[in-house]
């Protein structure tokens, strides 16, 4: 990982784009278009109290937009071909550009190291397709600072969202945003506004932080790992999937999902938010 801080020298809509070459392992889809990157910015309504997250700049083109509005951005960069390009772009004061994969990073403290004097977080961000799900997962799990995330996804992933038990999106994913986060869908993007046109159609999710602490923090963890555990295999009943996660026998198992009111015969995705509260308080004691 290295570090450096940056501000703003001259606007620059987009990077000189002969200059770019596409690596399709980083998910790389670059939103080129000035109008709707304008759009992405205003939606996280951002003002010079705010701190930004922002993960993969890539060209820079959404982080002109976020430097010109916040107080400081924190982005974080897996491609070293960028950083030198990112450089010529940005110097000193509103930019710390880190390079590495945000997903071995710890996001609290980075934040209250270089953004520590902001009033409000929010996470901005064209994330990789290829790793959206841990993104928003290890965000959901681990930090506590950030208020709300303002994200382009694949439109598949924003269906997950609002999915609801008994239904084919409803996943891990789903069960994590309702306990973590209010969450709406805020419009869809044209592929063709992208360089390279990716194949999926895509769209920008809003999260709102929930600060109410419904399980103890030890207890959350868990928690988070029950429900991506529970989800495991679909095709699996919930007790089968869960004889692999639980160090309980399986009769042992079976008893604390009745005590939990929940039919060992199941499929995770038959489950609601409270279920699976009930199934980790339950799951956990001793």
């Amino acid at each position: 990982m290295t570090m450096a801080t940056y501000g703003r020298k001259e606007t620059k809509a987009t990077l000189s784009q002969n200059r770019i070459r596409i690596k399709k392992h980083y998910g790389q889809n670059f939103l080129v278009d000035k109008n709707m990157l304008e759009k992405i910015a205003d939606t996280a309504a951002l003002d010079e109290r705010t701190g930004v997250v922002e993960i993969g700049p890539g060209t820079g083109n959404l982080t002109t937009q976020l430097v010109r509005r916040a107080r400081h951005v924190l982005a974080y960069e897996i491609d070293e071909a960028f950083i030198g390009m990112l450089e010529e772009t940005f110097s000193e004061e509103r930019l710390t550009l880190k390079h590495g994969d945000v997903l071995k990073q710890d996001l609290d403290a980075d934040i209250e190291t270089h953004l520590g004097d902001a009033e409000s977080i929010v996470l901005v961000a064209n994330l990789p397709y290829y790793a959206t799900t841990p993104i928003i997962m290890k965000c959901l799990e681990e930090t506590t600072k950030i208020d709300r995330m303002v994200v382009l996804v694949q439109y598949e992933v924003a269906r997950r969202l609002s999915a609801v038990p008994k239904t084919k999106d409803y996943n891990a994913l789903s069960v994590a945003i309702r306990y973590r986060s209010e969450h709406r869908f805020a419009f869809k993007v044209p592929r063709h506004l992208f360089m390279p046109a990716p194949a999926v159609e895509s769209a920008v999710i809003v999260l709102k932080t929930k600060r109410e602490q419904r399980l103890e923090r030890s207890l959350e963890s868990y928690f988070f790992r029950l429900v991506k555990a529970s989800f495991r295999h679909r095709r699996k009943t919930l007790l089968n999937n869960l004889s692999v996660f639980s160090e309980h026998a399986k009769d042992t198992l079976e008893e604390k999902m009745k005590q939990a009111g929940i039919h060992p015969g199941v499929r995770a995705e038959t489950l609601d938010l409270e279920a699976f509260i009930r199934l980790a308080r339950i799951m956990h004691a001793p």
